[in-house]
C-alpha cells in the first residue's frame, strides 16, 4: 500500500514501449483454445480507485478477442493481512465484473510473490498465456520475487506489470519480473483510463492470437490504436 501521489501524466514513450514489448512476445497456443490469462491486482487500502477503474474495463478484454476464439480470465487479489484469493477462471464480462464488484480494499502489506507463485501452480496445471498486474508499491525481498518470476519465465508465462505512482522500489521490482519473465513493465498515470484500456486490450489480444492478432486489431479500428501497431510492428 503506497500513499504516494500518481504522477499526472503517462510517458508515451513508456506505453510505446511496452506494446511494442507485448507484440514481439511470442505466444504458444494449440489451434481452437481459448486465451488464458490471470489479471492479479493489489487490493491494499489504497487501490480502491484503481480497482473500480478496472472494473469499468475489464470487459473489453472478452470484447477484443470474442473473434480469435475468445479468452478465459482469472482474478487474483492480495489484502488485508495476509489474504490472498484466486477466482474461478471466467469466460464472460458479466462473471468477471460480478467477481471484481464484491472485492473491497483494505489495508495491508503487498503479497507479490503470492502472485507469482499461484500463476506459477496454475500455469503447471494448464497453460497460462500471460500474467498481468498492477500495482504501486513492493514491500518484499526483491530477489525472492525474482526467483519466481525467473520460473516462470522459464516455463513461458510473460508478466505484463503496470505500476501506478512513483515509487523506486516498486519500479526496480516491476521491472526485475518483466524481464525475467519476458514480458514487459509500463508506468501508469493518475487519468490513465485510456491508457490503461489500450495497454488491457492489447495484452487480452495478445494472450488469444499473439502478435497477428493485435495488428488486425490496429487495421480495423484505425486512430490511435493504428499508430500504435505501426510503431510496435516496426523491429526492435
Amino acid at each position: 500500500m503506497s500513499d504516494k501521489k500518481l504522477p499526472t501524466k503517462s510517458s508515451s514513450v513508456d506505453v510505446d514501449a511496452f506494446l511494442q514489448k507485448v507484440a514481439a512476445t511470442p505466444v504458444r497456443k494449440a489451434s481452437g483454445e481459448k486465451g488464458r490469462l490471470i489479471f492479479a491486482m493489489d487490493a491494499t487500502a489504497s487501490r480502491e480507485p484503481s480497482w473500480d477503474r478496472a472494473c469499468h474495463l475489464q470487459g473489453e478484454m472478452f470484447q477484443e478477442t470474442a473473434a480469435l476464439g475468445g479468452l478465459e480470465i482469472q482474478l487474483a487479489y492480495y489484502r488485508g493481512f495476509g489474504e490472498f484469493r484466486a477466482s474461478a477462471w471466467a469466460s464472460a464480462p458479466d462473471d468477471l465484473l460480478r467477481l471484481m464488484t464484491a472485492v473491497h480494499c483494505l489495508a495491508g502489506e503487498t503479497q507479490i510473490k503470492k502472485v507469482l507463485r499461484h500463476t506459477l501452480n496454475e500455469t503447471k496445471k494448464r497453460s497460462v498465456d500471460a500474467l498481468i498486474f498492477i500495482g504501486d508499491c513492493v514491500e518484499e525481498d526483491v530477489d525472492a520475487l525474482g526467483a519466481i518470476a525467473g520460473e516462470l519465465g522459464l516455463l513461458g508465462v510473460p508478466a505484463f506489470v503496470f505500476q501506478e505512482g512513483e515509487d523506486r522500489i516498486a519500479e526496480f521490482a516491476f521491472k526485475q519480473i518483466a524481464k525475467l519473465t519476458n514480458g514487459a513493465y509500463c508506468r501508469l498515470d493518475a487519468n490513465s483510463a485510456q491508457t490503461l484500456r489500450e495497454l488491457l486490450r492489447a495484452v487480452a489480444v495478445f494472450a488469444a492470437g499473439g502478435r497477428l492478432a493485435l495488428q488486425n486489431m490496429a487495421r480495423k479500428e484505425g486512430g490511435a490504436i493504428l499508430q500504435i501497431s505501426n510503431q510496435v510492428s516496426k523491429p526492435g
